[in-house]
């Protein structure tokens, strides 16, 4: 069931989302992927790019402008994008590689009205840039206009409106420096836990297997209409 369960978000994925990215890499995959939500164009995303949805935190990513040549939005290899995560352009959104979205993460490259003249969708944009193995912490905001640096770590509940500099914390509203990450410390990226994707897989069916250990069917249907504790 579990396996069935696992081919049917990847079908649906398949003709259902990854249709609406002009183009997305080998590997991507999503969990619930009916609660994903993909809007405008263009939209990219490099390979092994993972999503997770759920039915209270839809993920949605839209491109809406009337400008020309707008580069949308474009995810690097192997970034996370956790429940709630919403990115709205008019100019560009660049993410780089291994990046790590949380829950409830926001990303905007405009401010989508102006300030006097409230009839105009899109008011003042400019491009956001996060640079490689960024981690944004759950409910962070990302303003116009705004690069952070590679490696560079922001504090759940930020609400970021200028430059963070690469291999630093920040954290706040707005975000400022809270401290510097050792250079002499090795980041370990979802790159690297990607490197040898079969055995990930592999390694991942024996855990399921492990953990799925003397379930039944029978079970499951029991637990979805008379839920207990032991479930």
């Amino acid at each position: 069931m579990k396996k069935l369960h696992e081919n049917i978000q990847d079908k649906y994925f398949r003709q259902f989302v990854k249709p609406g990215f002009e183009s997305i890499g080998k590997g991507s995959y999503a969990i619930k992927p009916w609660h994903i939500e993909l809007f405008g164009s263009p939209i990219k995303g490099g390979k092994y790019v993972n999503f997770i949805a759920a039915p209270d935190k839809k993920i949605r990513l839209t491109v809406w402008t009337d400008l020309p040549d707008t580069k949308g939005i474009e995810l690097g290899d192997y970034v996370l994008v956790c429940p709630g995560v919403r990115i709205s352009s008019a100019t560009s959104v660049s993410i780089g590689n291994n990046c790590m979205l949380a829950s409830g993460v926001y990303i905007t490259d405009a401010d989508w009205h102006e300030i006097y003249d409230r009839s105009k969708s899109i008011g003042k944009t400019r491009p956001v840039s996060i640079g490689d193995n960024v981690w944004l912490g759950d409910s962070v905001i990302v303003c116009k206009g705004v690069t952070i640096g590679k490696n560079a770590i922001i504090g759940a509940g930020s609400v970021v409106v200028s430059d963070i500099p690469e291999n630093t914390i920040a954290g706040g509203n707005p975000a400022r420096i809270i401290k510097e990450l050792d250079p002499d410390k090795k980041i370990i990226t979802r790159g690297d836990w990607y490197s040898n994707p079969g055995k990930l897989i592999e390694g991942f069916d024996i855990l399921q297997k492990d953990l799925l250990l003397g379930n039944t069917t029978l079970g499951w249907i029991k637990s979805l209409f008379f839920p207990s504790n032991s479930d």
